[in-house]
C-alpha cells in the first residue's frame, strides 16, 4: 500500500511541474538591425563595400540576381507574434542604386 501511495504522490508532483503557469518566455530577435538614419546615409553611387560598412553584411544574397541584397530583422516578444523588418538594396553592378524598406516602428534591441 505504501508503494502505491508513493507512486501516486510522485506522479502528481511530476505532472504538476508540467503545467506550471509561470513559464518564462524570452524575447527572440534575429537578423540585421538597420535604422532609418543608416538608410538615409546611403547615397547613389556608393560602392557595395561602402554599403556593407554602413549597414553590415546582408542576411540574404540572391544567387540568381546579385543586383539585390536583403537585410531582414525579426522580433518576437515573449512567444507572441513575429514582427519583421525587410530592406532590399538594389545595385547596378557594384554600385548602389536604391533601396526598398519596410521598417518596424520600434526596433527593440537589447
Amino acid at each position: 500500500m505504501q508503494k502505491l501511495t508513493a507512486i501516486v504522490l510522485i506522479s502528481i508532483i511530476s505532472l504538476a511541474g508540467c503545467v506550471f503557469p509561470g513559464v518564462y518566455k524570452i524575447n527572440v530577435q534575429q537578423g540585421n538591425i538597420v535604422t532609418d538614419e543608416e538608410l538615409s546615409s546611403l547615397s547613389e553611387g556608393m560602392q557595395r563595400s561602402q554599403v556593407h560598412a554602413l549597414l553590415g553584411t546582408p542576411l540574404l544574397l540572391n544567387p540568381v540576381d546579385p543586383s539585390q541584397e536583403y537585410y531582414i530583422y525579426t522580433f518576437q516578444r515573449r512567444g507572441g507574434d513575429i514582427e519583421e523588418q525587410r530592406i532590399v538594396v538594389h545595385y547596378d553592378g557594384d554600385t548602389y542604386r536604391s533601396h526598398e524598406a519596410k521598417l518596424l516602428e520600434e526596433t527593440p534591441a537589447y
